[in-house]
């Protein structure tokens, strides 16, 4: 059996949220190089300063808004070229959206469904071709025990990563024979600024937690996790539910 070498080229796509970071911070100290792309200046320096100091062998970054698709390819290109070659892209952008306001407007509900599926179809699709054409490469996005299934506290953003998680199913069967990683990712509640306005209980986990099972996960070439892996129980527990019963329940 071939071992297969860990990624040392990183594209960060929201390269500054929660988990994406603390992800990147063990990857740096592996010695990998990265092609950070977020929206803040400010908030990719500091980044980029704290992955140097972890042991990174470089640093690139570049300013963008991921909702802005049709710069999508020009920065990808420019991503491969800075790196030689991409071996893992880890897309960790994402909105919560607030339920109210997404049920009230087609307006607001399109704006979850552009930021957390549209943009990263377009990044995935761009990203699928590249690492087909290459015969290998792992391509982590981070989507969410939501898309499990629809609940009427936050079904537009579970619509969102639902979605998400088939086309990466498709995605996955397809490149599956040509040495490509496809890794769906998971996780539960996480204490991080997107739900700091929720009431935090024990079943929230701590972003480097998170990212530890990230890169066990990639290490180990699954291909969906659940983070932390108890979630992976919750929610089969839930997707058994009777729809006649969980349409009533207040979840």
């Amino acid at each position: 059996m071939t071992t297969r070498a860990f990624p040392k080229t990183v594209l960060a796509l929201g390269a500054t949220s929660a988990i994406g970071e603390a992800t990147l911070r063990l990857l740096a100290e592996r010695g990998a190089r990265f092609y950070l792309v977020a929206r803040s200046q400010e908030k990719l320096h500091a980044v980029a300063a704290d992955l140097h100091t972890r042991g990174a062998a470089g640093v690139a970054t570049q300013v963008m808004d991921l909702d802005d698709m049709a710069a999508h390819p020009a920065m990808l290109a420019a991503a491969a070229q800075s790196l030689g070659t991409i071996d893992l892209a880890l897309l960790a952008h994402g909105v919560l959206g607030k339920q109210e306001e997404t049920e009230a407007s087609y307006v607001e509900a399109a704006a979850v469904l552009r930021t957390n599926f549209l943009s990263p179809v377009s990044l995935i699709t761009w990203l699928a071709n590249y690492f087909e054409s290459m015969k290998q490469g792992t391509l982590a996005v981070i989507s969410s025990v939501a898309g499990d299934r629809g609940r009427k506290n936050n079904y537009v953003y579970g619509a969102s990563k639902g979605a998400l998680n088939v086309f990466l199913e498709g995605v996955r069967a397809r490149l599956d024979g040509v040495g490509v990683q496809v890794l769906t990712i998971k996780p539960g509640f996480v204490a991080t600024p997107m739900t700091a306005h929720l009431p935090q209980g024990p079943l929230f986990a701590k972003p480097s937690q998170v990212a530890r099972g990230i890169v066990k996960a990639i290490e180990k070439r699954r291909d969906v996790v659940y983070l932390p892996g108890f979630w992976a129980v919750i929610m089969l527990i839930i997707r058994l539910i009777p729809g006649r019963i969980f349409k009533k329940m207040n979840v």
